[in-house]
């Protein structure tokens, strides 16, 4: 999809190769929850790239990073998990994002055990908020998203409860190992193509 701006929103700034937005909720007591596995994917991107998340005007932490001969920007919204279309939305423009296929979103997903990902181009949304806000806000879903698993409930808990949890240390182990390779898949991303990257990554989910 090719984005339509209207004329008030006007491209700011070069545009980015890749934006990639991992997405999460503020605040100290939910770090390391499962509901932020994908924050911890744009932390380690910035960590090999010698990035550093920095509050701007579009309601998020933010960097570029220079990939190779490549600039991707790297989000973490500060909305809340339900209203991340309205940082993202932000952050298109602000990175002059018009192909969809350039915005990466990594999120957590209950349909996938602890240890596994995968990378999906459009389609559903498995009941995720914070993917529904960004469709809203977007008014399309052709985006690739980064699945983060954190797996479901042992029991007959809430999903949302679930989710909002910090793992236990043998998954936390699982996600640790996990968070390198959904930021691998989302570094390839910036010069292999998606069905290669999906072929490479989502062989064994």
């Amino acid at each position: 999809m090719v984005l339509r701006r209207k004329k008030t929103e006007p491209r700011r700034g070069t545009p980015a190769h890749l934006l990639v937005v991992g997405l999460g909720n503020p605040g100290a007591q939910y770090q390391g929850t499962r509901h932020n596995i994908g924050v911890e994917v744009i932390v380690e991107l910035c960590n090999r790239y010698g990035g550093s998340l920095r509050p701007g005007r579009e309601a998020a932490l933010s960097d570029e990073l220079r990939v190779g001969d490549k600039r991707v920007a790297v989000a973490f919204p500060q909305t809340f998990m339900n209203r991340s279309g309205e940082s993202v939305r932000q952050l298109v423009r602000r990175h002059g994002i018009e192909q969809l296929r350039t915005l990466v979103v990594v999120h957590d997903e209950l349909d996938l055990e602890p240890g596994r990902m995968k990378v999906k181009f459009g389609g559903g949304l498995a009941g995720h908020n914070g993917l529904r806000s960004i469709r809203d806000h977007l008014h399309d879903t052709d985006f690739v998203r980064i699945r983060v698993g954190v797996g479901r409930p042992p029991s007959r808990q809430r999903g949302a409860d679930w989710v909002l949890k910090r793992p236990q240390p043998e998954d936390r182990e699982l996600l640790d190992e996990v968070v390198i390779e959904a930021a691998d898949a989302a570094e390839a991303l910036v010069d292999t193509s998606l069905d290669d990257v999906m072929n490479r990554f989502n062989r064994n989910v």
